[in-house]
């Protein structure tokens, strides 16, 4: 609305003599008949739309911006704002409207339309405005509310909404990343977030903001949302901001704060599950296995392991992955899971990465660790009961062991038994019939003896894992010796337990023809075992073991053994050195 006694810039040319009548007119209060047919006392107001939602009314020294178009009685327009596209600006109650426009904007809501009429003396007397308003001239106004404001506003701050959890709130210093719409007062928008697909990145109190901004971020928790009202002299003031904040504009935020971190923030940790008895804790240098949910700190999932169904296998400490993954785990124990937080400058920093992670991101791991180990390690033993009577002869290389065992993965899952096949499983020691980190553990036990094996990936199945075990997996036995026999030596499939008869070959020539076939060869074999004069080696078919023996002998491969091809192993062994000597 215009000043009092100059609605249009054309009306600022009066006389100082045309200034003071028009202050006695208003003053005397003259005044046309009211509709009922006598004069107006005072403004008569039409509140013919009334917004639903009223948080403020207009009140004596606010400063409102308003719409209106001004007309006679008889309908003629005689000024209007919108013929200049601009707002009237002004403070109420102060002077500088017509007494009557005072009045009727009092109590008005933002949005609200009213219709005033004004009686002369309320408006511009008995003068008029010359060319413009006659004299005694009732005015109708039409009055569209868009703004109010007051010098003692400070910001207005309503939480829409508040996450249940709030790992840290914004302050000065901060850096944030916020999405937001910013309307007029009246929820005209001139600008929003949203429509550049990317969130509004910026520091806090720290003069990148507009004041109000600045005071209206201050603790929020990261999945906020809030309504920031700023008054215009805590946002772009008398200038406005180009063509779409007018000058003198409150202005309306709706924010949803997307995350916040501190140049000095540090890697946060937060153990979510502890297994009971941890007895060792990762450290640098360690290769590792987990699983892990990454998200933003609004709770946006970028990334997950479960979605591979396979673990994240790396080594840390050593620069394979982001310096906060690198810290954060660190010092955790197999099957603990923990929550890691990581500020963009340990993570990928102002650039971010992919088309998942954008720049300047804290983010947010929930990790479970499957399994660590370092490539030193050994096998680790651990006796679980030993049989109450004593053990004079333990497991040792080259002995035909039976053993029950269980295997899973260090989280537990199983993988083999020896129980699923009702039998025990053999192996000769030493034999690279079982893995390295078996064959270790199963050394040294006593029949009857438990013991739990902790086996590393490089004396078990590698980084590429076997059938049904991943990759780079450390595997927990459970393993019970069940029988033991002695080994041979190596080389030999057969052994004496005292000396070899003088007159082998004649012992060993049934028919006494001179020659040996193979059936002669393995009755004679079978006959030494059963009077307990020598013995096989164990594990194996004692078929194949006397037919390996009856084709080292007969070396001619014509069938049959001969006296001369007939020699002992050991007898072997000396003239094979006696050749090299």
């Amino acid at each position: 609305m215009f000043p009092a006694g100059s609605p249009s810039h054309t009306f600022r040319r009066l006389s100082l003599l045309q200034l003071l009548l028009l202050l006695q007119a208003l003053g005397r209060g003259l005044g046309r008949a009211s509709p009922a047919g006598g004069p107006l006392e005072d403004v008569v107001i039409e509140r013919y739309h009334v917004p639903r939602s009223c948080p403020r009314e207009v009140q004596m020294g606010d400063f409102v911006r308003y719409h209106y178009n001004g007309t006679f009685e008889d309908g003629k327009k005689f000024d209007s704002s919108y013929d200049r596209s601009t707002l009237v600006a002004i403070v109420v109650g102060v002077g500088r409207l017509i007494t009557g426009m005072d009045r009727g904007l009092m109590g008005m809501c933002v949005n609200e339309r009213r219709r005033l009429i004004v009686p002369p003396h309320l408006g511009y007397g008995s003068i008029g405005v010359a060319g413009l308003i006659p004299p005694d001239a009732t005015l109708y106004f039409d009055v569209v509310l868009l703004d109010v404001w007051n010098k003692a506003d400070t910001v207005q701050v309503s939480i829409l909404l508040r996450p249940p959890h709030c790992p840290r709130m914004v302050q000065d210093t901060d850096f944030v990343r916020y999405h937001y719409n910013g309307t007029l007062l009246d929820g005209t928008t001139f600008d929003t977030s949203y429509s550049r697909g990317g969130t509004y990145d910026t520091y806090v109190g720290s003069g990148w903001l507009i004041k109000g901004m600045d005071q209206g971020l201050l603790g929020m928790c990261p999945g906020e949302r809030r309504k920031i009202i700023i008054p215009p002299f805590l946002a772009y003031g008398e200038k406005g901001y180009g063509t779409v904040i007018p000058p003198q504009a409150s202005l309306v935020f709706h924010v949803l704060l997307i995350d916040v971190h501190n140049p000095k923030d540090t890697v946060q940790l937060e153990t979510l599950e502890l297994p009971p008895g941890c007895v060792r804790r990762a450290k640098a240098g360690d290769f590792m296995r987990y699983h892990y949910n990454g998200s933003l700190m609004d709770g946006t999932l970028f990334d997950s392991s479960y979605s591979r169904n396979h673990t994240y296998n790396t080594y840390i400490g050593q620069g394979y992955i982001i310096p906060g993954m690198d810290q954060g785990l660190q010092g955790v124990c197999i099957g603990e899971r923990r929550r890691i937080t990581v500020p963009p400058h340990l993570a990928y920093g102002e650039n971010g990465t992919g088309d998942k992670i954008p720049g300047s991101a804290v983010l947010i791991f929930d990790v479970h660790v499957i399994d660590f180990h370092n490539p030193a390690d050994p096998v680790e033993i651990k006796t679980l009961s030993r049989p109450p009577e004593s053990c004079n002869e333990t497991s040792k290389l080259g002995d035909f062991i039976r053993y029950h065992y269980n295997c899973s993965l260090l989280d537990g899952t199983r993988l083999f038994s020896s129980h699923d096949f009702g039998a025990p499983q053999e192996a000769t020691l030493g034999a690279n019939k079982v893995i390295e980190g078996l064959d270790t553990g199963l050394q040294g036990m006593c029949v009857g003896e438990r013991r739990q094996l902790v086996v590393p990936p490089h004396l078990a199945h590698g980084e590429s894992g076997a059938r049904g075990v991943p990759g780079s997996a450390v595997l927990l036995f459970e393993v019970e010796l069940v029988s033991r026999e002695d080994g041979l030596p190596t080389g030999y499939l057969f052994v004496w337990h005292k000396d070899p008869p003088a007159s082998l070959f004649e012992d060993m020539d049934l028919n006494k023809d001179g020659e040996v076939p193979p059936e002669e060869f393995s009755s004679f074999i079978k006959a030494q075992v059963n009077e307990g004069k020598g013995r096989l080696m164990p594990g194996q078919d004692p078929e194949k073991t006397i037919g390996d023996m009856f084709q080292n002998q007969d070396r001619n491969q014509d069938g049959k053994i001969t006296a001369e091809e007939l020699k002992l192993k050991s007898d072997e062994d000396q003239e094979r050195v006696h050749e090299e000597l």
